[in-house]
């Protein structure tokens, strides 16, 4: 058996619903990344980049291309915002990430992006349906993941939110597609987003915004 075919095989049964391996894998690794960006530490980038491509596996096995390609994205941002930590020049003084909250031209291209970055990707779908079974909020999950890891890697507050509305969509989608352990996991991002948004917004409050850069974490 190889390690794909044992990845998407059934770990277990809990109330009626099949838990793969690569669900609960990668979904768990997703769950530490989150917490160690909540703490600022770089190690959130590999985790995640190892979350990304074990997910991948999962749905592109259960042919959600939106969410499979999210994880593409997941990995390639995840390259990118631990390069983007290490280099940081700006640093706080205790070593790490300096964090801030976008301005308003900022906050307004990120919502252009996810609007149009929606449009585009769930007409892709629509039009080539074998690409997924539910294409607008696959599209949707797709776009705002891409949208909330860029935000998380310039050090916006903003990205806390951005990961909220992504999980309004996500938790239905990945119970009606037989991923209850991601569905499961999205919840608790829920309750990890809020805190590390608080978090985030109070640490933001003694960061000078011509500071407020990408850092090293510890």
């Amino acid at each position: 058996m190889s390690a794909v075919t044992w990845l998407n095989s059934e770990a277990f049964t809990v109330v009626g619903q099949q838990i793969k391996w690569a669900d609960m894998i990668g979904n768990t690794a997703g769950l530490i990344a989150l917490a160690l960006g909540w703490r600022r530490s770089i190690w959130t980038w590999p985790i995640q980049l190892l979350s990304g491509a074990i997910l991948f596996t999962a749905f592109a096995a259960g042919h959600l291309s939106g969410s499979a390609g999210k994880q593409v994205v997941v990995v390639l941002v995840a390259a990118w915002g631990w390069l983007q930590w290490t280099r940081g020049r700006q640093q706080a003084q205790d070593g790490t990430l300096a964090v801030r909250f976008a301005t308003w031209r900022e906050r307004g291209a990120l919502l252009g992006a996810a609007a149009l970055g929606t449009l585009a990707v769930g007409g892709l779908f629509t039009a080539y349906p074998q690409l997924s079974w539910d294409p607008w909020p696959d599209a949707y999950v797709f776009v705002g993941t891409v949208v909330a890891m860029y935000a998380q890697a310039k050090g916006m507050v903003e990205f806390w939110f951005a990961w909220l509305l992504v999980d309004a969509v996500g938790v239905p989608l990945a119970f009606a597609n037989g991923y209850a352990f991601s569905g499961l996991v999205y919840v608790i991002y829920g309750a990890l987003v809020l805190w590390g948004a608080y978090d985030w917004y109070q640490r933001s409050r003694t960061t000078h915004p011509a500071t407020a850069l990408e850092g090293a974490a510890a």
